[in-house]
């Protein structure tokens, strides 16, 4: 699965589950749960999930996700920093690397960490290039909405593919007094209704949505015609994305509401680990079968040299 430019119309060719809606739900004052969903002609939804090793992006690809997300939440999830502000260029490089050789058939997406495309837009679309060229990524995500109106316009320009990112942005979490759900407020909602416009408007091909109401995602999805990827942002949005860890025990530190439980590999490596090292303090690990042996004659002569 890849993201093309088009050099005779000028615009990015992405692949068929994640183009353009054909049509766009209208909303009346039914419940949120029966807006219609994704318009196109299969209604699928898109599976997104975070990657950042190879064999974890191997398995994720093999299962049939359609985006694998090399995300910031990196930073908290593998790296243990306490949010994804100290985040670098080169960290986030060296994991999407990692990723790129476990992706044959996802769409391969990379988070422009914090720092990164907040000054001069040239530089950003030299970070941006740098994740294509160098790391493999077939696209970038970029939190903010009106405020990256011109610096998206300029990365689709560049030939780069551009995912969104409205609602929670965790790397605005100062300003947001922290880990907040947002547009809760009518002014809150109006102004995220502009971002994913601007958004959609400056070339984006998909935009994520996080930690916003669900009727908010609704109308914001029904509004659009590119496809949105909720995560805390209810089942109306044309796709939905978890970070890995949570959704399977892993995570070491606070677990979000939106993020179902779907294994528990944290309890699984502590029983293992637990395991094996009550077995060799026990002198069970290894027994012989776990162990290489000397052909007969060598270990006899190995005896007679010992002797002597």
């Amino acid at each position: 699965m890849s993201v093309a430019f088009d050099a005779g119309n000028g615009k990015i060719t992405v692949p068929d589950i994640l183009r353009r809606k054909t049509s766009i739900p209208s909303i009346s004052n039914q419940n949120a749960g029966q807006i219609p969903n994704r318009c196109d002609s299969d209604g699928r939804k898109i599976v997104c999930l975070t990657a950042y090793d190879y064999p974890t992006a191997r398995l994720l690809d093999e299962a049939g996700v359609d985006v694998v997300l090399v995300g910031d939440s990196l930073g908290m999830a593998v790296l243990g920093y306490e949010n994804t502000l100290p985040l670098t260029v080169e960290e986030m490089l060296h994991h999407t690397r990692a990723v790129r050789r476990g992706v044959r058939r996802a769409l391969l997406v990379a988070d422009m960490p914090y720092g990164s495309f907040h000054g001069d837009r040239s530089e950003a679309v030299r970070n941006a290039v740098r994740f294509v060229k160098e790391a493999g990524a077939q696209a970038v995500k970029i939190e903010g909405g009106e405020r990256r109106m011109e610096l998206i316009a300029q990365m689709v320009e560049a030939e780069i593919p551009v995912m969104g990112h409205i609602g929670l942005t965790p790397q605005s979490m100062h300003a947001f007094g922290g880990f907040r759900v947002q547009g809760k407020t009518l002014e809150a909602a109006e102004q995220l209704l502009r971002d994913a416009r601007a958004v959609e408007a400056a070339g984006a091909f998909s935009i994520v949505v996080e930690s916003v109401p669900r009727e908010l995602a609704a109308r914001i999805t029904s509004e659009l015609r590119i496809p949105t990827i909720g995560i805390g942002a209810g089942p109306e949005c044309d796709g939905q994305i978890l970070v890995l860890h949570d959704m399977i025990g892993l995570s070491l530190g606070h677990t979000p509401k939106f993020a179902r439980r779907y294994a528990n590999v944290g309890e699984a490596i502590s029983q293992a680990v637990s395991a094996y090292a009550e077995d060799i303090r026990q002198g069970r690990f290894p027994a012989d079968e776990e162990s290489y042996h000397l052909s007969s004659e060598v270990r006899e002569r190995l005896l007679a040299v010992r002797r002597s």
